[in-house]
């Protein structure tokens, strides 16, 4: 798949004295160390990365390691120390202002941890707000924002204000605004994290619905280990300004390149990980399964099937049978 972003060799350093910071880094030195020398933060180490288009990307880092400074490069909130971002293999570094402006407006979009809601506007009208920035025409505005109301779920309410509504109405809101001017990229800053567990899966599985729909590319920010594994098509984890692994839920878990990401995956449920498609059996001559699951099904999810039936067939995209699945092989991805 095509490389929608491209990322080389990028550096962020905050603080005054940049130069003696940046020779620090070039010759090695730790985060701390620098700190210690210069008062300078390193929050980015010559990072290279890329996104795929239509891929959603997490980016997985404690608080500190530099993820949210990284985001903020993405759309320029963050001048970058030194190296390069291509995005549609467009260096982003070298727009002037117009071209910044329309990069922010119409490529992609953010959305925050905080709601950012307009507390004086209905819902409809915060859903309008960016294309009232963009100048779009109110009756397009108004067709738009209806749209995106029904997109994410909250018909009925589009003229309550934001103190009306819960927290996870509040952040479908929030996504609602930032997909209203239907932007080829979403920047999400830990988007979830001020929610209650209940609410944040409920929000996690809307984002995976709204992306099977819409299929944008995505990059999504997060400190929590089993929501980088639920969303992630790949994850990259970072600490201390740089990236330690990247890879999907898969390559990591079986293959963690440091102690560090071992520790950190020790204790994922696999069967969140592991697909129906990942330990299927060939199929043969058996086509007496009296249940079916899709290959994309978990195998947490199969469980559920298998508790009542001693096998499962698993069928393709087209609903073609592909195999089957049975208690023993879903079995041993828990005990792998």
């Amino acid at each position: 798949m095509e490389k929608k972003i491209e990322v080389k060799n990028l550096v962020l350093i905050y603080g005054k004295d940049i130069p003696a910071a940046r020779k620090m880094l070039d010759d090695g030195c730790t985060q701390e160390e620098i700190l210690r020398e210069t008062k300078a933060v390193a929050a980015v180490r010559n990072i290279s990365f890329d996104v795929r288009e239509h891929e959603l990307m997490v980016i997985m880092g404690l608080s500190g390691s530099g993820k949210s400074s990284l985001l903020k490069c993405l759309n320029c909130l963050n001048t970058p120390t030194s190296g390069e971002i291509f995005v549609n293999k467009e260096n982003i570094l070298t727009y002037h202002k117009k071209q910044l402006r329309a990069y922010r407006q119409r490529i992609t979009s953010m959305v925050f941890q905080e709601f950012g809601l307009l507390p004086r506007r209905t819902v409809l009208e915060n859903i309008e707000f960016g294309l009232e920035i963009c100048k779009a025409a109110r009756n397009d505005r108004l067709q738009k924002a209806l749209e995106m109301v029904k997109l994410v779920g909250l018909e009925g309410w589009e003229n309550r204000k934001p103190r009306e509504l819960s927290g996870g109405m509040q952040q479908r809101v929030g996504l609602a605004r930032a997909l209203a001017n239907d932007p080829e990229i979403l920047l999400m800053d830990e988007p979830f994290s001020a929610l209650d567990p209940l609410t944040r899966k409920q929000m996690q599985r809307e984002l995976l619905r709204l992306q099977e729909v819409l299929k944008k590319t995505i990059i999504f920010i997060t400190h929590d280990i089993e929501e980088a594994f639920m969303l992630g098509d790949r994850i990259a984890f970072m600490k201390e300004g740089e990236f330690q692994q990247t890879g999907t839920p898969r390559e990591i878990i079986e293959n963690p390149a440091t102690q560090y990401i071992a520790d950190f995956t020790r204790d994922i449920n696999r069967g969140r990980i592991y697909k129906a498609g990942d330990i299927a059996k060939p199929a043969a001559d058996r086509r007496d399964f009296a249940s079916a699951v899709t290959f994309e099904t978990t195998v947490e999810d199969v469980m559920s099937v298998l508790s009542e039936y001693p096998c499962a067939g698993v069928t393709g995209q087209n609903g073609e049978l592909v195999g089957y699945i049975d208690r023993e092989s879903a079995m041993k991805v828990f005990s792998r």
